[in-house]
C-alpha cells in the first residue's frame, strides 16, 4: 500500500531553494516563526554533496526545523521521514527526526514526537537520519501516534551545544506501509490502528478503526492482551493470536466470525469464550445459532446466564446452541448449597412462605423439602426485606409453621435469573455431567425450550429443572439421558430427569436410563410419545418406584407408544394446598395407550399404574388404559393397577368414564378391564344368581352398572323347561359393593354373558 501512488498524496515537502517561508523554527503550526529572512538560515547553492540545500546555524538548545504543511496521518499507513545532514563548522551537534502531532482540535499531547538522536562525529561527513511515524506500535516505528492525530508537521531537531553550522539536504517523507502490510495480503493488523495490547489501554477504538479499514479483509489480533472497555461489534472476519480482556457486561459481537472456536481463541479460554459467545447470542440478531463446531468445553463452574448477561431479562427470539460437548471438571464449586430454615405457610397464600428465618442465605432455585411439601417444589423468588419466598408450587400439608431444608443444586447451564426465555433450542449437544453437576435449570417463564438429538450423561441430581413456567411447551426429542445412579437400588435413588410446572410439554422418542424418578409432570396437555424409560436394578424380589408422576388431577394428557420398564405411572394431587375434593375436576383426562410395560425380578405386589390421592373425596372421571402390553419377567405380579391409600382413598361411588380394554397381560395373576365381560354358569336352578366381577374391576372399583345380560343357550328351570322371562339386576351388592345379582322370576339355571362397569359411562 502506498498512498502517494494510490491516492495521489503529496508527502515530501518542497525543496529549500523554493523558499524558507514554509519552514518553521517552532512547531510548524500556522502563525509560527519561519526561517524566511532569519539571520541563522540561508539557502546554499552548489554544495558538492547536496546541490542546493539549507545552511543553518544552531543558536538554540533545540534548534527546530518543521515543515508547515499538513502531512496527513492515516490509520494503517506508515511514513518514513529522512534527512541527510553534514557539519560544516563549530561544535558537533546531535540530529534527530521530529514532528508535531495534530488533531482537528489541536495538538495531541502525550505522544512520542522525536526519533533517535544521531551525533555528528566529523565535518563534511554526510549522515542520514530517519524515523517512522504511524498509527500502530509496530517494530521499527519511532513515533506510534494511534488514531487521534490526523496530520503532523515534520522536520528535524539539532541538539547539543550551540554554534554549529550544518547543511541539510531536502527532507523526504515517503509512505512505507508496504514494509508492514502489503495490499496483496488479505488481512489488517489491529496494531496498525493504534492497539497497544498491554492489557491496560482500552484498544476498542483501534479495533473499530481496523474493522472500518478492513474492507472485506480479515483482521488479525497479534500476540498480547487487548483490553476492550465496552461492547464491541466487528463486521469483518477476525483471527486471534493474542487474547481479549473485557468487562463482564461488555458484549463482543463477531458478526463475520460467530462461532465457538473463534470466541475461545479470543479469550484464551474455552469456558470464557463460550460465555462471551452465548452472551453475544442474546445480544444481537445477526446470528441465531451458536455453533460449537464439534468442540469440547471443559466446564469448571456453573454457567449462570444472569451473571454473563446481567441485563438479560426477557428474550423471545429463536436461538440455537448446537454441535458440541460440555465436560464437567470436578471441583468444590459443584457442591450443593444447603440451608435450613423455619417458615410459615398459609393456604390463603398458596405460593408464599412468610417469616422465613435465615432468608439471606437461601438462593433462588433451591429445592424445598420438609413435611407437607410435594416433590420438586422450588424457590422462585426471595424477598429478603420482607422475609418471604415465592414458591414454584403450593404445599399440600396445610397451614402452619414448619422446619424446611433448601437445597440448591448446581447446573451446567443455569437460566434461573432470566425472567422469560422463549424459543431457545439445543441440538446435537452432549453434556458430560460426570456425577458432579446437574444439567439445565430453566428460566422462570417462557415457551418452546427445545432439546433434540442430544445426550446427558451422569447428572448428579437433575437433567432439567423448572422453578416456574419456563417449561411451557417444553420439547424433548430424540435424546438420551443416563443417570449417575445406575448401580444404586431403585428405591434408594434420588435423581430426577425432569420436572415441569406448566402445560403442553412434548417428550418424544427419547431414552431415560435408571433415574430415581424420570418425569414429574404438573400442568396439562402433555404428550409423552415413543420414549423408553427404565428404572430397574440388579435386585431380586425388587422394589420399583414411580417413573412418570402426574401431580394434578385433571391432566388432559396422553402417554402413547412408550416402553415403560420397571417403573410406575403415578397420579397424585400433591401440589394442592387443599387436597380434599372440592369444586374442581377430580382425576381425569388421561389416556395411556399402545405402550409396552415390562418388569423384571419384582415383588408380586408391584403395579405399573398407581393413583395416590392426597385428600378425601376424589374419583376417576376420564381415564383410558387401552391396547397396552403388560409383561412380567422372572416372576408374576398380582395386578397392574392400584390405589395408594397412604393419604386417602377414592370415592368409588362417583367413578365415571373409565375405559380399560384391549390390553394384553403376561404373567399377571389378575386381569382387569372396564367394562368387564363375564361368563356366568349356573348349574342348579336358583332365583338369584350372584356374579362377582370385583377382581376384574380396576382400582378396586364397585360394580356400579350392568350394560347387558345375554343368555348363551336356553335358560331352563329345575325341570328343564324354558325360562323366558327377563331377569333384572341389582348392582353394588355384597360387603365390598363389588357383586351383582341377577334376579329371575323363577329358579333358573344356564349360562349368561354379563357386562359390568365400575363407573358411570359418562
Amino acid at each position: 500500500m502506498n498512498k502517494a501512488i494510490t491516492d495521489g498524496l503529496v508527502l515530501t515537502p518542497p525543496a529549500f531553494e523554493l523558499g524558507l517561508g514554509v519552514w518553521s523554527s517552532e512547531n510548524g503550526t500556522a502563525g509560527s516563526a519561519t526561517y524566511a529572512g532569519a539571520p541563522n538560515a540561508a539557502v546554499a547553492f552548489g554544495d558538492q554533496d547536496f546541490g542546493s540545500c539549507l545552511e543553518l546555524i544552531k543558536i538554540q538548545s533545540t534548534q527546530k526545523l518543521r515543515y508547515m504543511g499538513q502531512t496527513p496521518i492515516i490509520p494503517g499507513c506508515y511514513l518514513r521521514i529522512t534527512a541527510r545532514v553534514k557539519a560544516v563548522s563549530g561544535a558537533l551537534p546531535g540530529v534527530r527526526i521530529a514532528g508535531y502531532a495534530m488533531s482537528a482540535s489541536g495538538h495531541v499531547s502525550g505522544l512520542t514526537e522525536v526519533g533517535s538522536t544521531v551525533t555528528l562525529s566529523s565535518y563534511g561527513t554526510v549522515v542520514e537520519v530517519s524515523a517512522i511515524v504511524g498509527s500502530g506500535n509496530r517494530g521499527g516505528v519511532a513515533m506510534a501516534w494511534g488514531t487521534e492525530p490526523i496530520y503532523g508537521h515534520f522536520g528535524l531537531d539539532l541538539t547539543g551545544a550551540n554554534g554549529a553550522v550544518v547543511r541539510i539536504d531536502d527532507i523526504e517523507i515517503e509512505d512505507i506501509t508496504e514494509a508492514f502490510l502489503r495490499d496483496m495480503m488479505d488481512w489488517v493488523d489491529v496494531r496498525d490502528y493504534g492497539a497497544k495490547g498491554d492489557g491496560v489501554t482500552d484498544d476498542r477504538a483501534a479495533f473499530v478503526a481496523a474493522d472500518n479499514a478492513a474492507a472485506g479483509r480479515m483482521i488479525v489480533v497479534p500476540e498480547g492482551t487487548f483490553y476492550i472497555g465496552s461492547s464491541l461489534s466487528i463486521g469483518s472476519p477476525i483471527r486471534f493470536v493474542g487474547t481479549l480482556s473485557m468487562p463482564v457486561a461488555a458484549r463482543l459481537a463477531l458478526l463475520a466470525s460467530y462461532d465457538f472456536p473463534t470466541y475461545a481463541e479470543a479469550f484464551g479460554s474455552e469456558l470464557e469464550g463460550f460465555k462471551k459467545a452465548l452472551q453475544a447470542l442474546f445480544g444481537y440478531t445477526d446470528h441465531n445459532t451458536l455453533d460449537l463446531k464439534g468442540r469440547r468445553i471443559e466446564v469448571t463452574e456453573p454457567i449462570v446466564i444472569k451473571d454473563l448477561a446481567p441485563d438479560l431479562t426477557n428474550f423471545s427470539n429463536r436461538r440455537v446452541l448446537r454441535n458440541g460437548q460440555f465436560n464437567v471438571i470436578d471441583g468444590p464449586v459443584w457442591a450443593d448449597t444447603v440451608v435450613t430454615s423455619q417458615a410459615t405457610y398459609s393456604t390463603s397464600q398458596q405460593t408464599t412462605l412468610t417469616n422465613v428465618t435465615n432468608i439471606a442465605n437461601i438462593p433462588v432455585g433451591a429445592r424445598i423439602s420438609g413435611a407437607g411439601v410435594g416433590r420438586e417444589v422450588y424457590v422462585k423468588a426471595v424477598d429478603v426485606g420482607a422475609a418471604t419466598i415465592t414458591l414454584s408450587q403450593p404445599f399440600y400439608g396445610g397451614s402452619g409453621t414448619r422446619n424446611l431444608t433448601f437445597t440448591r443444586h448446581k447446573y451446567i447451564l443455569d437460566f434461573s435469573g432470566v425472567s422469560k426465555l422463549d424459543r431457545f433450542n439445543i441440538a446435537d449437544v452432549e453434556f458430560l455431567c460426570n456425577g458432579q453437576a446437574s444439567c439445565i435449570m430453566l428460566a422462570q417463564s417462557g415457551q418452546m425450550f427445545q432439546i433434540r438429538d442430544s445426550y446427558v450423561t451422569l447428572p448428579k441430581d437433575k437433567v432439567f429443572t423448572s422453578i416456574g413456567r419456563g417449561c411451557q411447551d417444553l420439547l424433548i426429542d430424540g435424546c438420551q439421558f443416563i443417570s449417575n445412579e445406575g448401580q444404586t437400588p431403585a428405591q434408594d435413588r434420588v435423581s430426577i430427569a425432569l420436572n415441569v410446572n406448566a402445560n403442553d410439554v412434548k417428550i418424544r422418542d427419547s431414552r431415560f436410563v435408571r433415574f430415581g424418578t424420570t418425569m414429574i409432570m404438573h400442568g396439562s396437555g402433555h404428550l409423552i410419545v415413543g420414549n423408553h424409560w427404565f428404572q430397574g436394578d440388579e435386585e431380586t424380589n425388587a422394589v420399583r418406584v414411580a417413573g412418570l408422576v402426574f401431580t394434578q388431577t385433571n391432566v388432559q394428557s396422553a402417554v402413547t407408544g412408550n416402553y415403560i420398564d420397571n417403573s410406575v405411572i403415578e397420579w397424585t394431587n400433591e401440589y394442592s394446598p387443599d387436597p380434599d375434593y372440592g369444586n374442581e375436576y377430580s382425576f381425569g383426562g388421561l389416556t395411556v395407550s399402545g405402550n409396552t410395560f415390562v418388569s423384571i425380578n419384582v415383588a408380586p405386589w408391584f403395579t405399573w399404574f398407581s393413583i395416590k390421592p392426597y385428600g378425601d373425596g376424589h374419583f376417576l372421571h376420564g381415564l383410558t388404559i387401552a391396547n397396552n402390553v403388560f409383561k412380567s419377567l422372572n416372576g408374576s405380579i398380582d395386578r397392574i393397577e392400584k390405589v395408594d391409600t397412604s393419604f386417602a382413598d377414592l370415592d368409588y361411588g362417583r367413578m365415571r368414564n373409565v375405559l380399560i380394554e384391549g390390553n394384553t397381560f403376561n404373567a399377571v395373576n389378575q386381569l382387569c378391564a372396564n367394562p368387564v365381560v363375564l361368563q356366568v354358569d349356573q348349574a342348579t336352578a336358583q332365583t338369584v344368581w350372584t356374579v362377582q366381577p370385583g377382581p376384574f374391576l380396576p382400582f378396586g372399583g364397585w360394580a356400579r352398572n350392568v350394560e347387558s345380560v345375554v343368555a348363551e343357550g336356553m335358560i331352563t328351570n329345575a325341570s328343564g323347561g324354558r325360562v323366558s322371562s327377563m331377569p333384572y339386576v341389582n348392582v353394588e351388592q355384597g360387603a365390598t359393593k363389588q357383586d351383582v345379582t341377577v334376579n329371575w322370576a323363577e329358579p333358573a339355571k344356564g349360562r349368561i354373558n354379563i357386562i359390568v362397569r365400575m363407573d358411570n359411562p359418562n
